[in-house]
């Protein structure tokens, strides 16, 4: 198994499937298998002692209301937070071992996660199933150079002149901006540009990458994107999307 085995396209299920289960969160990753999700969409920051931690915040503000950032509390401290459905905060370590069989988009969010983080994949064997990627490429290529043949897709360094590339029709040239990496993972459009286009697409295909476009709810859009070809979508409802997959089949 590698991250891009199996049937296109992927569902990527956007930092699990938060639907009666708190994001992030073992039970969303759960959830998310459940209802059809090929792939787990997480994001990593990393505790006061060094751990790799799934979390998208930098701090605990937003989900449990407290002033304090992930960084400075201990593994064992996050794990104790109630997050709701009897959940607290998990390491990466301990979903990458709970779903052996799952494949993980792992983004990394500060530049202090990238080793733990690939320490994290080393030790649970899991280079083979997960994908690096951040929107920082010191941070992507911290942890990418860490673990050997592991899958990763485009920082911002690279996506821009990528997509200007594609617009252009010089696939030559998207390749070289793209080489060593396997996905482009991008919105629909930034602002007033549009970024994935049935040209884009093709270009980007010609160039020997994956394009996966975020994150994307509503039927229409994902239904729009596939029939321009697109390889994945990141979404927080994989449930409808395994379901629109299935009735295009």
């Amino acid at each position: 198994m590698t991250f891009l085995s199996g049937p296109l396209p992927r569902i990527i299920a956007h930092r699990g499937l938060a639907i009666e289960a708190p994001e992030n969160t073992l039970l969303a990753f759960l959830r998310a298998l459940n209802a059809g999700a090929s792939h787990l969409e997480t994001d990593v920051h990393v505790s006061a002692d060094g751990v790799a931690v799934i979390s998208h915040d930098p701090d605990l503000s937003r989900t449990v209301g407290r002033d304090v950032r992930v960084d400075q509390l201990t593994m064992a401290e996050l794990r104790r937070v109630d997050l709701g459905h009897c959940q607290g905060y998990a390491s990466l370590a301990e979903a990458l071992d709970a779903f052996p069989e799952a494949r993980f988009n792992i983004d990394i969010k500060d530049a202090g996660a990238s080793l733990p983080a690939a320490r994290a994949i080393r030790e649970t064997r899991a280079t083979d199933r997960v994908l690096i990627t951040s929107v920082d490429e010191h941070r992507r290529r911290a942890a990418a150079d860490a673990l050997p043949g592991v899958a990763s897709s485009a920082s911002v360094r690279q996506v821009l002149p990528a997509i200007l590339a594609a617009k252009l029709g010089l696939a030559p040239i998207a390749r070289r901006v793209l080489r060593g990496l396997v996905a482009v993972q991008v919105p629909e459009r930034r602002g007033f540009l549009r970024l994935v286009t049935a040209r884009t697409v093709s270009v980007l295909h010609r160039a020997g990458v994956e394009v996966h476009v975020w994150t994307v709810n509503e039927p229409k859009q994902m239904t729009r994107l596939l029939d321009l070809g697109v390889d994945g979508l990141v979404t927080d409802r994989c449930d409808v999307l395994k379901a629109l997959v299935a009735s295009r089949k």
